[in-house]
């Protein structure tokens, strides 16, 4: 284990910006070999890590693909010997209603989103199992804990919700340890060219912003560390209070304070 007792080589996906890549960097600022893995480049994320006295490396990954998740897994293996821990980071989002998603658009959102993290942790389950454990963190949303308007991306995050809680049951046994984190708006580029919505959102938004990507590190970075070491299959939610209060903080705001 790495100082402060995280494992010593954790693999991330999407983490090529965003939060994906803040989560990587946190990681290798405390002595964790950082595999950075996505689809769009890395090694500017990567000689970055390095360049700051970081351990990391670049993997190619499409997270829809087991044959991509088989080769990525063998190759932190023969590097490393090892691999304790996995976020499942990579996701992507489309604001459309109902009857706008497609078949298409609903496949490539399940893909992504729920399929890769299935695919990512059974390949991450056995070199973990024969290792004595590990932690892995799910990125959710909490589109996956209430009714959200977009189809797609809702019954993604609701499926990898209820993925976490099944795989955490069935890798119990092993000292693997499978949590979510459910953020609120993140101000990451899944955001960009939407400040109409982002806007109307955080008026419901008790905390009044957005988060920052390195607010959803730190429950990450809990996660990932031993001192959660009890914790498995809960669901950790960073929203600024939205979920908790956020109907009734607009419903008090526009009512002017009359109660």
């Amino acid at each position: 284990m790495s100082e402060g007792e995280y494992p010593d080589v954790v693999l991330v996906t999407g983490a090529a910006a965003g939060m994906g890549a803040a989560h990587a960097r946190a990681l290798a600022a405390r002595g964790v070999h950082v595999c950075l893995a996505d689809l769009a480049d890395v090694t500017g994320v990567t000689a970055g890590i390095v360049a700051a006295g970081g351990s990391a490396s670049a993997h190619r990954l499409d997270v829809g693909e087991p044959e991509d998740w088989a080769r990525v897994v063998a190759e932190i293996l023969a590097a490393h010997g090892t691999l304790g821990g996995l976020v499942n980071n990579a996701g992507i989002s489309r604001r459309l209603e109902f009857l706008d998603t497609t078949g298409e658009i609903w496949g490539r959102v399940l893909r992504v989103n729920l399929s890769g993290p299935f695919h990512g942790m059974r390949a991450v389950a056995e070199p973990m199992r024969d290792a004595g454990g590990g932690s892995i963190v799910n990125i959710s949303s909490i589109s996956g804990q209430i009714g959200y308007f977009s189809p797609a991306y809702s019954a993604s995050k609701w499926g990898l919700t209820g993925l976490s809680k099944s795989a955490a049951g069935n890798f119990a046994k092993w000292g693997i340890r499978v949590n979510s984190v459910h953020p609120g708006l993140v101000d990451t580029g899944l955001l960009a060219g939407s400040d109409a919505f982002v806007g109307a959102a955080v008026a419901s938004v008790p905390a009044g912003r957005t988060a920052r990507p390195e607010e959803v590190t730190e429950a990450v970075l809990f996660l990932l560390s031993d001192r959660s070491s009890y914790m498995t299959g809960s669901e950790v939610t960073v929203d600024g209070g939205l979920v908790s209060n956020g109907l009734y903080h607009r419903i008090l705001a526009d009512a002017g304070g009359e109660l």
